[in-house]
């Protein structure tokens, strides 16, 4: 057998947009193929033509000897295809060898009555977790693990599904390097067992890491199909965005350090212990880095500082007033935003389209009794949205789509333009890159850049020491809830921030 999975012109429409134009795709036996491109590519697309969700308009799809017009999800299922989705899809209030048999509960009779065999679940769980290194009881509660364990438990899923062709979207965009080395040790497993992998990622390093062979889709249409050896990785950037992305180096020659400091934070400590005595200033004009080991306190001293999680001490200061904050509303009200990390959770409404969204901060920053009173202005909030859609680029039908519907990067855009709306002091981005293409990164870089420019203050939170280092103009590392290290960003090397995150001082 030649091809796992071979595509052939495959057309998908959506109304009023062309999804996949005539796109051809073909996986082997043992093969990592990376599929690659910008938000809003297809990619999402062409893998759910593999798993049934959508249903092409023409074209045909070949499963070892199977040939179909168009799968259903059985068809999918039957087939031995598994996807991993970038937001995992286990159920936090079950155990690990439930999750792995979620839909499909093994049963015995003990008489007359059948009931959930789960010394059988426990058996088989136990054997697939063995076999990618998962050390962990198979009654252990999932939302007991972390995201690197939670991911294994997904990929010992479709193990035991007998998977022979496995989808991993953005594996690794909430990993560590140490987990996701073991991933990659994991997946070449995999390609030993004949399993074929299709690996979508934006991380470019990445694909020569552990790809075979990639192929490029932009706008719906098929680009290039190259072997990975064959590459470097500055190749596939012009294949991706059909343009020269923008310098990325945006850190100011300017020593902001002279300027007023706009935000300061003293000895904050959470209430549950996750960060500890945490003291900084934010300069007007500056982009504030926060780097560090997921996992040490980063997301979790910002969620303090916004109210979303309660502190137990600390002091938080804007423009020399004092703030108590309790809640996100009242950071809303005293001018600091936030760019949570997990955009789809957190992040936006789902049932709002672009134009609500982006009003909501703004209705509520005119709100009283604690978001409960105020009019709503449609008209003047529908003319807000199209100027920020327009000043964003972001890519989208009209402000009446639903934002759930856009990729990450235009997500994440919709997100920006409902803080840029209510003109905010404090700026904090969250991972703001997380899972989206580098022509979007570069966008939002300049974003941040245009915003300290403006005077406003930028915090970046991010584990990609690449973009902290060309953006933010100082870093603080954290390690442990704690903070073990502060650099200017002058000659700041990779290896700096690495020794902060994971030594003792």
């Amino acid at each position: 057998m030649e091809y796992l999975v071979d595509m052939k012109n495959i057309t998908v429409k959506f109304p009023g947009v062309l999804a996949l134009d005539d796109v051809s795709f073909q996986l082997k036996p043992g093969e990592v193929h990376v599929l690659l491109g910008e938000n809003g590519a297809g990619k999402s697309t062409l893998v759910k033509v593999l798993s049934g969700i959508n249903k092409p308009a023409s074209g045909s799809v070949t499963v070892g000897d199977k040939h179909f017009e168009r799968l259903t999800p059985e068809d999918s299922v039957n087939c031995r295809i598994s996807i991993i989705y970038q937001e995992l899809s286990v159920v936090n209030e079950l155990s690990i060898a439930e999750n792995m048999f979620l839909g499909k509960l093994p049963t015995k009779k003990i008489g007359f009555m059948p009931v959930v065999d789960y010394g059988y679940m426990r058996e088989v769980a136990s054997k697939y977790m063995g076999e990618i290194g998962l050390q962990k009881d198979p009654d252990t509660l999932v939302q007991n693990i972390s995201i690197s364990e939670k991911q294994q438990v997904e990929i010992a899923k479709a193990l035991s599904t007998e998977a022979r062709i496995i989808i991993m979207d953005e594996p690794t965009s909430s990993l560590s390097i140490q987990e996701t080395e073991n991933l990659f040790n994991i997946i070449r497993g995999l390609k030993k067992k004949g399993i074929g992998i299709i690996y979508i990622s934006h991380k470019l390093k990445e694909i020569k890491e552990i790809g075979d062979r990639v192929t490029v889709l932009k706008d719906g249409k098929y680009v290039a199909t190259k072997e990975v050896a064959d590459l470097e990785v500055d190749d596939l950037i012009p294949l991706m965005v059909g343009r020269k992305v923008k310098n990325m180096f945006l850190n100011t020659e300017e020593d902001v350090s002279k300027n007023e400091v706009l935000f300061s934070v003293r000895n904050l400590t959470r209430k549950d212990g996750t960060c500890e005595n945490i003291s900084f200033d934010l300069h007007r004009g500056e982009i504030l880095g926060f780097a560090g080991l997921i996992g040490a306190g980063r997301s979790e001293c910002m969620e303090g500082i916004f109210g979303a999680k309660q502190i137990s001490s600390g002091e938080i200061t804007l423009k020399g007033q004092k703030l108590d904050i309790k809640n996100p509303y009242q950071a809303l009200k005293k001018g600091i935003a936030m760019v949570t990390e997990n955009r789809r959770e957190t992040g936006f409404f789902a049932n709002f389209p672009i134009w609500k969204e982006v009003a909501v901060s703004t209705s509520l920053k005119r709100s009283g009794l604690g978001g409960f009173s105020g009019i709503v202005h449609v008209d003047e909030e529908r003319s807000a949205a199209e100027t920020a859609t327009k000043q964003l680029n972001t890519k989208c039908s009209s402000i009446d789509q639903m934002t759930v519907n856009l990729s990450g990067g235009n997500q994440q855009k919709v997100i920006i333009s409902k803080w840029l709306a209510v003109d905010s002091d404090i700026f904090i981005f969250d991972e703001p890159t997380k899972g989206i293409d580098v022509g979007a990164k570069s966008e939002i870089y300049q974003i941040m850049r245009n915003m300290a420019n403006a005077g406003k203050g930028v915090i970046m939170v991010s584990s990609e020491m690449p973009e902290l280092l060309s953006t933010c103009d100082r870093v603080i590392v954290f390690r442990e809830g704690r903070m073990s290290g502060e650099f200017e960003n002058k000659n700041l090397t990779e290896e700096q921030i690495m020794y902060a995150a994971i030594h003792e001082n």
